[in-house]
């Protein structure tokens, strides 16, 4: 079955930095976008960041733009969020998703649990 886990969540004072893992499995990974969603606490889950099959990236949150990355090892089943200049107002539950297609346009069917990134002022 379709499986991903995040990993790389934590505690980080404003202005640090975090990566966060994702690693898939049950399906063929590199046929599909995977995209990075956060949804912080009374907050709809919004998509922040996603990645083709062919390893081009979509931005779709103006906050993150030029802060977070978003890359992947398809030789490893893994994408990642490398996020840089944290602020107090990332702090949510962050988890990456399988899209249905290669690109990043179609609807996502799964979901990771989450892991939880907690930026303290």
């Amino acid at each position: 079955q379709v499986q991903l886990v995040e990993s790389g969540g934590g505690l980080v004072q404003r202005g640090g930095s975090l990566t966060l893992s994702c690693v898939g499995s049950g399906f063929n990974w590199d046929q599909h976008a995977i995209g990075w969603f956060r949804q912080a606490p009374g907050k709809e889950r919004e998509m922040i960041l996603c990645i083709h099959g062919n390893n081009s990236a979509t931005t779709y949150s103006p906050s993150v733009r030029g802060r977070f990355t978003i890359s992947r090892d398809n030789a490893k089943n893994t994408v990642f969020l490398q996020m840089n200049n944290l602020k107090p107002e990332d702090t949510a539950v962050y988890s990456c998703g399988r899209n249905s297609g290669f690109y990043c346009i179609y609807q996502f069917s799964h979901w990771g649990q989450g892991t939880q990134v907690t930026v303290s002022s």
